[in-house]
């Protein structure tokens, strides 16, 4: 079994190389443990602290482009070096590297296909901004209410993914991969679970992926509305469709046919969504068709 320890690394010259020389390197269950760090653009020292930390393999993009993208470099990497776990975690150290171990636990018990590591179910990290930890939770609450599955952390960045999860995982196509990932697993019915972890959050710390507050609840806002129309297409445009043909009824019976054309213009709204709905459902079905075909060229070619 090869894990690889994976650290996306943006002007971390303070503490990347002191997070890789944390990550253990004997694990019960694993044969071999690589660390790789995709560096996207660093403007520091970076890549020197990664190498004299300890690094295995070393990645870097030619300028910021962001965790959406060096998600789907990191996966790809993964499955070039023929990995069977892909642990992702912060190179900043606000994650004990120890914790990789129950964090790929279930995978080896061949109980999950993905697991994150959870920062709030059973305590709030440590000196997490008061509005970041309450957004974290009422994302997860969100998502966990559209798609009708658990879904205790959405945000965590530090979790793990055997090679079915690496390989199933379509590209992300946002700002940052970790909403749109876990939303993609709940629909190709990936197994997800999340393990309490402990987070320390270094004081004064700047995000390196929300710049406002506001950015943050539109980008976030935004991808998780996308996934969740391009995985439940007909429960995301017939719910309101039924509803404002519902209000076409209300209104015809309530006063007694005798504002027609608001019955008419209710019922025509309702019925377009309702069209938008089986459009959508059958580009999900070509959606499906690609993603498998896609699938199994990944999978030859890892089995070459």
């Amino acid at each position: 079994m090869k894990l690889i320890v994976n650290m996306p690394g943006y002007n971390e010259e303070k503490h990347i190389a002191k997070t890789i020389q944390r990550v253990p390197r004997q694990i019960d269950g694993i044969d071999e443990v690589l660390v790789q760090v995709i560096d996207d653009g660093s403007t520091d020292r970076t890549v020197e602290e990664a190498k004299r930390g300890g690094a295995d393999i070393i990645i870097s993009h030619d300028g910021n482009r962001g965790l959406g993208v060096m998600f789907r470099t990191m996966r790809q990497s993964a499955i070039d070096h023929k990995a069977d776990i892909l642990v992702n975690i912060d190179a900043d150290g606000q994650f004990d590297p120890q914790d990789i171990k129950k964090i790929i636990k279930p995978l080896l018990e061949h109980t999950a296909d993905i697991v994150i590591a959870d920062r709030f179910s059973k305590s709030t990290a440590k000196n997490i901004p008061f509005i970041k930890d309450k957004l974290n939770r009422l994302g997860a609450w969100l998502v966990a209410k559209a798609t009708g599955k658990p879904v205790v952390d959405l945000t965590c960045g530090f979790r793990a993914h055997n090679r079915e999860a690496l390989l199933r995982l379509s590209d992300p196509t946002g700002f940052t991969y970790t909403q749109e990932t876990i939303i993609d697993a709940i629909g190709k019915n990936l197994k997800l679970t999340w393990v309490p972890v402990v987070v320390t959050y270094h004081k004064g710390r700047k995000s390196r992926v929300v710049k406002t507050i506001w950015k943050y609840v539109t980008s976030s806002a935004r991808i998780i509305v996308r996934a969740f129309r391009d995985i439940q297409p007909m429960k995301f445009f017939a719910v309101p469709g039924l509803v404002f043909m519902a209000a076409a009824a209300a209104w015809f019976v309530i006063f007694g046919g005798k504002y027609p054309l608001t019955t008419l213009a209710f019922f025509l709204v309702g019925m377009q969504f309702l069209v938008f709905g089986l459009i959508a459902d059958m580009i999900k079905a070509s959606r499906q068709l690609n993603e498998e075909i896609l699938y199994r060229l990944r999978r030859d070619e890892l089995n070459k």
